[in-house]
């Protein structure tokens, strides 16, 4: 958890206004999740929605998705770019307010929000609203500040410029998502691998956590038909 509500509400207002265009690295790891999943799925959750990109492709397979997200902006170009899908609706909503339905979603996911929430606290929220059986996937960003990370952060950037050009035709984001990008970023503080790996072990048992290239790791896990103590 790191910069206040109010804060992160603000820039992401801002961040939702670009445009289209604005390839980003979560969007490197959309197919992997989405391989994570069976091939149809019942309703679907995913907190922190954004400009609901993920939502509309969970919609592909799902019953019915729900998208929730802080910035009333980004709920806008959500809803204007999924017209014509009906099973999919978006909600303005404070994960840290909003009361997570129990036993309700065959699918939760959550893409590079955890960072601004409690982490702990809003896996056991995410792991209790699944129903028996149902997946969690979890992709966020990894604290970079060990040398092994700064490391393989140097690997990565040739490797996310190559990705950004095929995507977008361009090897940079353009200068104004750059600014807005870096101002949200100096109130952002990230966990270590190994913090999210013991969080897991105690919250999540049996979880799939892995470190990904691009300044990412994602976290897999299929709740037991039995639930899960809390």
């Amino acid at each position: 958890m790191s910069a206040t509500t109010s804060q992160v509400r603000h820039d992401f207002d801002r961040i939702a206004l670009l445009g289209r265009g604005e390839w980003d690295h979560n969007a490197y790891y959309h197919a992997y999740l989405l391989d994570r999943l069976p091939a149809a799925i019942g309703p679907t959750l995913d907190l922190g929605c954004g400009t609901g990109e993920f939502s509309r492709q969970l919609a592909s397979r799902a019953e019915h998705v729900l998208g929730i997200d802080l910035s009333p902006n980004m709920i806008d170009v959500a809803r204007s770019r999924s017209a014509g899908l009906d099973n999919v609706e978006y909600r303005i909503g404070d994960a840290l307010e909003w009361p997570v339905p129990t036993q309700s979603f065959d699918c939760v996911a959550s893409i590079a929000t955890l960072h601004h929430l409690p982490f702990a606290e809003t896996l056991q929220d995410l792991a209790d609203a699944l129903r028996p059986g149902g997946t969690l996937i979890v992709l966020d960003l990894i604290d970079d500040a060990s040398l092994v990370e700064r490391c393989l952060g140097a690997i990565a950037l040739p490797v996310a410029r190559w990705a950004r050009f095929r995507a977008t035709g361009s090897l940079r984001e353009s200068a104004e998502a750059r600014r807005l990008w870096a101002e949200h970023g100096r109130g952002d503080t990230y966990p270590r691998l190994k913090d999210v790996r013991r969080t897991c072990a105690d919250i999540l048992p049996g979880a799939e956590v892995r470190r990904h290239l691009l300044w990412r790791y994602s976290i897999v896990w299929r709740k037991p038909h039995g639930g899960v103590a809390r």
